[in-house]
């Protein structure tokens, strides 16, 4: 497969590129960012681009894609509902439109949401609602297939670390813990790793399930050797 991934230089994305790198149907890995990656490997191509609401001149790229793993994602702590909704929904549909356009409904779509996610559009939560616009948006898209993931809490895993210091420093503090939180609230929390691998997965074999809980992530991905936490 030829993947793109849209965000691998934050903590979901690049796991997601780690999985990636490392699973043997993935042959090409096109990475989408606004600054370099700090990750080598002979599988990644790597175009940096500024516009993130302008896709266009990007679209002889995206021609030869097998799935799109869209990672990017902003916390809604401090921005207007307004500023949330450019930077979450207007974002992702520019992205998707460009890929549907150049891939002609042969792309498979996974976008990484968020538990507590509001399908309706018409909840109180101003954040839930714009996340539930953009799926419903993806998922009426002219793709191959798409999926919406929504994990709860993460864990990063393979010694990625989150770029956000508060957010950091929450991981720092839980990660000792979480085998405990995983044992008393497994359906709630999943890792990097298995959400790198459930993408892949779903790109690779495809599923008659669109939206995907943490549990459905763990599911999904498959069991591996012993890895280090971050």
């Amino acid at each position: 497969m030829r993947v793109v991934i849209f965000g691998a230089t934050g903590m979901v994305g690049k796991g997601v590129l780690l999985e990636c790198l490392d699973d043997p149907r993935v042959d090409r890995v096109l990475l989408v960012s606004r600054q370099p990656v700090d990750v080598t490997h002979p599988k990644i191509e790597e175009v940096l681009h500024q516009d993130f609401f302008d896709f266009a001149g990007l679209q002889p790229r995206f021609t030869t894609l097998d799935a799109c793993f869209f990672c990017l994602g902003v916390s809604s702590v401090g921005l207007t509902e307004s500023d949330y909704h450019h930077l979450t929904y207007d974002l992702t549909l520019a992205a998707a439109t460009a890929l549907a356009a150049a891939t002609g409904g042969r792309l498979t779509f996974c976008y990484v949401s968020g538990e507590g996610t509001d399908s309706t559009e018409r909840g109180r939560m101003a954040w839930a609602r714009i996340k539930g616009k953009t799926e419903n948006a993806l998922l009426r898209m002219p793709f191959k297939a798409a999926f919406m993931l929504r994990p709860g809490y993460i864990q990063p895993l393979r010694g990625i670390r989150s770029k956000t210091r508060w957010y950091q420093a929450m991981y720092a503090v839980i990660s000792p813990l979480y085998p405990v939180l995983r044992r008393i609230a497994p359906r709630h929390v999943t890792t990097t790793v298995n959400i790198g691998r459930a993408m892949i997965r779903l790109a690779a074999e495809g599923s008659a399930q669109t939206i995907l809980t943490s549990a459905d992530i763990n599911r999904l991905a498959p069991p591996s050797a012993p890895v280090v936490f971050g």
